[in-house]
């Protein structure tokens, strides 16, 4: 078995060593490589195996696994696929892939002139979803204007809705989309509390415009 097990014959090959192969990004991927090693050696000690055992296993001299785990050996999917296997982990356990974070939003809610919002969105910019809740109150519309499109799902009670001309109530299960040029305000009918879902672009973030002075 003399192949591919490396004799320690090709340490001085230009990008065999973990710190060498400057480039773009070079310090990102090298910051990562420095890593394997160190975690080669945990995951091996974890299973109980020597250095002669895994090299019996994988193929691969024991030599360039002990340089491997130093980190004096560069490490390569060649010599990272047989030693995942022969420990039985993925790839991904080896290199150190970040975890996936947990999907939940656990939103907090930001009272904004009496209306309780819940950001259903973590990013910042791009879309952005809410759970909106406005209490009961009958208030004078105020129509705004800003940049993008909005998009409105009533989920219990019933939402006034005012776009330009037209002065609609939405109901539970209805739905509203527009475009926020035009001069538009929604709240409550003064009935009851209404609870609806509110989805806009980066736009929509910006300061609202006052679409006429009041008194006009």
């Amino acid at each position: 078995m003399s192949d591919d097990r490396d004799d320690g014959r090709d340490d001085g090959r230009k990008g065999d060593r973990a710190d060498g192969g400057a480039g773009a990004g070079g310090e990102g991927v090298d910051a990562v490589l420095a890593e394997v090693g160190p975690r080669l050696r945990r995951i091996r000690k974890e299973r109980g195996a020597t250095l002669a055992e895994l090299s019996e296993a994988t193929g691969v001299s024991v030599s360039t696994l002990s340089r491997l785990e130093s980190g004096l050996r560069r490490p390569s999917l060649e010599l990272l696929l047989p030693i995942a296997r022969a420990h039985e982990v993925a790839l991904d356990e080896l290199v150190g892939a970040p975890a996936v974070r947990d999907p939940r939003v656990r939103a907090q809610p930001i009272v904004r002139y009496g209306r309780t919002h819940w950001p259903l969105t973590r990013q910042p910019g791009g879309l952005q979803a809410f759970k909106v809740l406005e209490p009961r109150r009958r208030l004078d519309p105020d129509p705004r204007v800003h940049e993008g499109y909005e998009w409105l799902y009533v989920l219990s009670g019933r939402l006034r809705l005012v776009l330009g001309e037209h002065d609609v109530v939405l109901s539970a299960g209805e739905a509203a989309e527009f475009d926020t040029r035009v001069p538009h305000w929604f709240g409550s009918t003064g009935e009851g509390p209404v609870e609806f879902l509110s989805l806009f672009g980066p736009q929509g973030e910006r300061m609202h415009v006052r679409a006429r002075a009041k008194g006009a």
